[in-house]
């Protein structure tokens, strides 16, 4: 990979140059179009990778989505639970539908989804007769949710769950594969994701009708007529050819993609500790793929997280806070919030704490040792 400049930066995109060979084939047979073998394999490799019956490569993961949501029977005047620590692609396609968002508390161990607060916002929408036409679960960073306690709970209610693993490809529970617990599952291809298409998205499913609807959507709803007939709304939202060859050749190094960031996450384990930091991990029964290493600052730390981006970002470092939550955000002001405990947020509590580090497998040793010891300086008390 050639460095576009010395910066550091938290998750670039790494070619494993077996792009070329699927991108030369789309422009040797002439499919430049979101149609061709490339997109077709693309769809077919993914469900073999994830063990699903069928698949639809789209435009983004903010598009796949919103057509599952649609898919799922969300619309105007419905409820969707979601994660409250996520990225916001994760919510704002619930008001799309003109549907509403209720957002869910995380829970302190794995930062994701709170099985204790989404027991208690199904069993109050239950008492209103108002239960949500879906609950989009998140995969944070990389790290799987806790299916056990939190698939039960939508079971009982009888609500659909949309499993949102746009940063988890790869990542696994109990030895399956995230993107497959929900009744429709979603992956991000965007150029910070452990793999990219440059930009691009996925939905999977083993209910192949729900699939072949949203690929319908996703083609402008064009009914299999000898013209252009159209009985239902469509929309432009499939993924070109050309960027389903990307997608195809970084597919081939995923493992290697996997063990690198692996790697990164456990050096910044083994060289901060002693430091008043942990880590985001994920449970002993789960495998992450280890998108982002997130880092979070103990009670003990008289720095905040700000500091000490700002000293990295000195040194041309690029790091971030985690997510902001949802029911934080001035564009969501108002809407539902069900914490994780009696009061407070667990949520905001992470976000104040929470530092994602540089973590693109092309980190060198070097480069880890220097990130860590401006961190190291800062929790020090050297700023």
């Amino acid at each position: 990979m050639v460095n576009v400049s010395d910066r550091i930066f938290l998750s670039p995109p790494y070619m494993t140059g077996y792009e070329f060979k699927f991108i030369y084939e789309a422009f040797h047979t002439n499919w430049i179009a979101p149609l061709g073998g490339n997109v077709d394999g693309f769809e077919d490799e993914l469900c073999a990778l994830n063990r699903a019956k069928a698949a639809a490569a789209l435009s983004s993961g903010t598009s796949a989505i919103f057509l599952s949501l649609k898919a799922l029977g969300a619309g105007a005047g419905d409820t969707v639970f979601c994660s409250d620590l996520t990225f916001a692609g994760s919510c704002f396609p619930i008001t799309y539908l003109d549907a509403a968002p209720v957002f869910i508390d995380s829970e302190p161990e794995g930062c994701n989804m709170s099985p204790a607060a989404l027991k208690k916002a199904l069993e109050e929408a239950a008492k209103c007769g108002r239960l949500p036409k879906a609950v989009i679960i998140v995969d944070l960073y990389g790290n799987p949710a806790d299916y056990d306690k939190l698939l039960p709970l939508c079971r009982q209610y009888g609500v659909p769950v949309l499993e949102d693993s746009a940063e988890a490809l790869g990542s696994s529970y109990r030895g399956k594969s995230c993107g497959t617990f929900g009744d429709i599952g979603v992956f991000s291809f965007n150029g910070n994701k452990i793999i990219t298409t440059s930009g691009g998205g996925a939905a999977i499913s083993n209910d192949a009708k729900l699939i072949e609807k949203i690929r319908f959507w996703a083609a402008q709803s064009k009914e299999p007529a000898p013209y252009y007939e159209h009985r239902e709304i469509g929309y432009n939202c499939r993924l070109s050819n050309i960027c389903a060859g990307i997608g195809r050749g970084q597919l081939m190094g995923l493992d290697n993609k996997m063990r690198a960031r692996r790697r990164i996450r456990a050096a910044y384990i083994d060289t901060l500790k002693g430091y008043p930091v942990s880590f985001i991990t994920e449970p002993a029964f789960s495998r992450s793929n280890c998108w982002l290493s997130v880092m979070l600052l103990g009670a003990q730390s008289n720095i905040s997280a700000d500091e000490i981006i700002s000293a990295l970002a000195e040194k041309d470092i690029e790091a971030r806070r985690m997510w902001k939550p949802m029911h934080e955000q001035p564009v969501f002001k108002g809407r539902g919030f069900i914490p994780h405990g009696d009061s407070g947020s667990v949520s905001s509590e992470l976000f104040k704490k929470g530092i994602c580090l540089p973590s693109g497998e092309g980190l060198s040793d070097c480069q880890i040792e220097l990130i860590t010891d401006i961190i190291k300086e800062c929790l020090s008390g050297g700023l």
